[in-house]
């Protein structure tokens, strides 16, 4: 039997801040020595009290927002109480019935369509300490304890692995073009904990189940997850076994899950208010000025490269996908005299032979010899017709290694095309004598020929010749032949 899966994701996101959630104790903790960033409040000790970080919470604000989602006017702190090691106090300051913001949406792009995914929360809490396994120790490192955590809550509302890819990866863009993280997986600030179950294809019927993945520390990650689980569920039901509702942990990077407990519900935590904070109010002039610090994001962006400038849709994915190329973009287009006129060819140099030159000396774009205003005044000379598009490629090598101006380059190494008609049919002239097969086959009728003789023009004048202007004198002086 074919099996569709169903996933939901819940993702943790470790916002930018000096200190951490509830306390004035540095939020820097990689890397550091164990225990050091730590005080009464985040170790929990008998008497501290928290105090809210102010630019955490407006940093979830902003990434409620620009999920699309409704801010609450008045959201409070709960108590969730479970005991782990790695929890001081016994229970983590979280938010239950009052998140920040509710009901949003962001748009992904699977197989050449867009589609909603549904955010059921985006809500603030702070972060646990790392537990640390040697044998049969655990060693606990408390300078996490505290951090701030943004969780973003979607519905089940994911299919395939694809879609989860294209979301995962929309929304890291969305929270870097807003600079509320650098979403660095490697070094824990983004985590995603993935709900899947799965259901016969042809059924609408929802499963009364779910398992649980925890600790998701990459998206090539995610993926083998979704795979694995695809695979170990579909032998599970097609071998007449139930799936038990569970909580499983990843085994390294293999994507191969383990079993670790049952899976808990809301009942287990025993949420109540966190009595030592006051509910929050934001009015709807806060919630205002705050929307107006979001950036165009980037499906708008990518839409509006497509309908301003006719980009194909691959080519505006990937340059709003990474910052380096969308600013630089943006600064060709600025430095533009006709933006619209240039923009398709500009993004076509920009995503193709300016970012494998970057790739391939490791430099970032920012930082290369060939400016935004370079590579406008390079796409002027192709589309002009004074250089070829395959010498253009060796002009942008040259400006990529030396800073110098692709006109500069084109005038010292004397690479422009010849355009001048008497200069240009001696060449052909040598051409025609130099192959008189080719030519007795033009005579013939050889569709092939002709192509073959412009090739040999090209040749003999190193790509520098117009090809449109080669080709007709070949034509003219062949005719009278």
């Amino acid at each position: 039997m074919q099996y569709q899966p169903i996933i939901g994701l819940e993702i943790h996101l470790q916002p930018k801040t000096l200190s951490k959630m509830f306390c004035g104790c540095s939020s820097k903790y990689f890397e550091l020595a164990p225990n050091t960033h730590t005080c009464p409040t985040c170790l929990g000790l008998p008497g501290a009290l928290p105090v809210p970080n102010k630019q955490a919470i407006k940093q979830c604000i902003i990434l409620a927002l620009a999920l699309n989602c409704e801010i609450s006017e008045e959201s409070k702190f709960d108590r969730k109480n479970y005991f782990y090691p790695d929890l001081p106090k016994g229970y983590q300051i979280s938010q239950y019935d009052q998140p920040i913001g509710v009901n949003g949406f962001v748009e992904i792009d699977t197989a050449g369509d867009a589609r909603r995914i549904r955010i059921t929360r985006v809500h603030m809490e702070e972060d646990t300490g790392k537990s640390i396994h040697k044998g049969d120790k655990t060693l606990l490192d408390f300078n996490k304890s505290g951090v701030p955590l943004i969780e973003i809550v979607t519905e089940p509302d994911f299919t395939s692995k694809e879609e989860v890819d294209a979301f995962a990866k929309r929304l890291r863009q969305i929270i870097r073009y807003c600079d509320i993280s650098n979403a660095d997986m490697e070094k824990g600030q983004m985590r995603y904990e993935l709900n899947i179950s799965i259901h016969p294809s042809e059924s609408k019927r929802l499963p009364d189940y779910k398992v649980e993945i925890k600790n998701i520390g990459s998206i090539s990650v995610l993926q083998k997850v979704i795979d694995y689980e695809v695979k170990r569920q579909t032998e599970l039901l097609n071998s007449g076994k139930q799936i038990e509702q569970e909580t499983r942990g990843v085994r390294d990077m293999s994507g191969v899950t383990i079993s670790q407990r049952s899976k808990e519900g809301s009942a287990d935590y025993r949420y109540f208010p966190e009595p030592d904070i006051p509910p929050m109010r934001f009015d709807k002039k806060q919630i205002e000025n705050v929307r107006k610090e979001i950036p165009e994001l980037p499906q708008e962006k990518k839409w509006r490269y497509i309908q301003d400038y006719q980009l194909e849709p691959d080519t505006a994915e990937t340059i709003v996908s990474y910052k380096s190329l969308y600013s630089f973009f943006e600064d060709a287009l600025a430095q533009a005299p006709q933006p619209a006129k240039l923009a398709k060819d500009l993004s076509n140099w920009l995503v193709g032979d300016l970012r494998k030159l970057s790739k391939k000396h490791s430099v970032i774009l920012s930082n290369s010899k060939v400016t935004p205003e370079y590579l406008v005044e390079l796409v002027q000379l192709v589309q002009s017709g004074s250089v070829s598009k395959n010498i253009a490629k060796d002009v942008l090598s040259t400006v990529f290694n030396t800073g110098e101006s692709p006109e500069d380059v084109i005038r010292k190494n004397n690479l422009a095309i010849i355009g001048d008609q008497d200069k240009l049919a001696k060449i052909v002239s040598k051409v025609i004598e130099a192959n008189p097969k080719i030519v007795e086959d033009y005579k013939n009728r050889n569709a092939n020929a002709i192509k073959f003789l412009v090739g040999q023009v090209m040749k003999e004048t190193k790509g520098q010749a117009d090809p449109i202007l080669a080709r007709q004198l070949l034509e003219k002086l062949l005719q009278s032949l």
